[in-house]
């Protein structure tokens, strides 16, 4: 584990009128968003119009990518974090052109378009049409592609492999999307995730439909992976939020890590944590209303892994392929703000 210098603390930004800090946020909060957001402002400087993806741990220089690939949402959602938080039409450009680019994953064929779009477009401007504009085709598309014989979206073709298949992160971001149009759609492809998760033990993150043997638990990703219990108390937190979703927020125990920053991989105990899917279990607890967890964890990432200049390191992007296995993570600098956020009182309305 890598035990990062102290908390970040830069001068505080002006809180935006009307959003005061919740009763009993930590004093370390505040200035740990703060951080976050100005590693925003630097890694726009340096990616241009790329997308950023992954960071050397020591020179902080980021792995890039055209489109975005799976996680081209979390960096349109962090530049609109960052412009509502200065309110300056520099920043305000630089978030709707993050958020156009992500139009042209409406056509791709992977349930990964509800991490894109509903991410992608969550903190944008009530009034920016570029949100109701690219997240209404998402959404649309996501319906178009709802499979009423399996009960979900599939994972798709978009990545490669077979098409008629189901993945635990293909689950967050796609509930809350298709609620938009769809809300029947959107329960069902939550429920028919947990029900390929409680019926397959040991546990399994993935699974194949074929006519002949009907769903089987798939390998990739293997069991201990850090993120499959992440994702889908994240999806459980975003399902309490439909019509009748009491019965969501209930399972939550059935998934949440008895860790604060989980290993990799638990098959390898000696091998690298992943603070990405601790900052997304924080920012999960928060949303179900079990804060004092969410702070215990958000406490630890911050005062061990965050850095001054506000880069979570020791996040792990892929434990078996090697790669990136140290570093700062988009996804996981994404739900660190938004858990801070969320914490502080900070966070743009209407996050659903």
């Amino acid at each position: 584990m890598s035990v990062r210098a102290g908390r970040a603390a830069p001068p505080d930004q002006d809180r935006p009128a009307g959003r005061g800090k919740p009763a009993g946020a930590p004093g370390w909060a505040d200035s740990a968003l703060d951080a976050v957001l100005a590693r925003v402002t630097v890694t726009r400087a340096e990616v241009g119009a790329r997308f950023p993806l992954y960071a050397d741990p020591d020179s902080g220089r980021w792995k890039t990518t055209a489109r975005g690939s799976w996680t081209g949402g979390f960096w349109a959602g962090l530049l609109w974090l960052l412009a509502r938080h200065t309110g300056l039409p520099p920043d305000r450009e630089a978030a709707r052109a993050g958020t156009s680019r992500l139009a042209d994953w409406a056509g791709a064929d992977t349930s990964t378009r509800g991490l894109i779009f509903w991410y992608g477009t969550l903190f944008a401007d009530d009034d920016d049409d570029t949100e109701d504009r690219v997240r209404s085709q998402g959404a649309r598309a996501c319906r178009d592609a709802f499979d009423t014989e399996l009960g979900l979206v599939p994972w798709g073709s978009a990545f490669g492999g077979p098409r008629r298949m189901a993945r635990v992160d293909g689950v967050p971001g796609m509930v809350p999307l298709l609620a938009t149009v769809d809300a029947e759609a959107a329960t069902s492809h939550l429920r028919r995730h947990l029900d390929l998760f409680t019926r397959t033990r040991p546990f399994s993150w993935s699974w194949l439909h074929t006519e002949e043997a009907g769903w089987t638990a798939g390998a990739d990703p293997p069991p201990g992976w850090s993120r499959g219990p992440a994702w889908l108390l994240l999806a459980l937190a975003e399902g309490a939020c439909l019509p009748g979703g009491d019965s969501f927020a209930a399972l939550a125990d059935t998934v949440t890590p008895a860790s604060g920053v989980p290993l990799a991989d638990t098959a390898h105990p000696h091998g690298p944590l992943d603070t990405s899917a601790a900052a997304i279990t924080a920012l999960a607890l928060l949303r179900l209303g079990r804060r004092d967890r969410a702070v215990e964890i958000l406490d630890v990432l911050v005062h061990r892994h965050l850095t001054t200049d506000g880069r979570l390191l020791d996040g792990c992007y892929d434990r078996t392929a090697t790669t990136a296995v140290r570093h700062e993570l988009i996804w996981g600098d994404f739900f660190l703000a938004y858990a801070l956020a969320e914490l502080t009182g900070r966070a743009p309305g209407g996050t659903g």
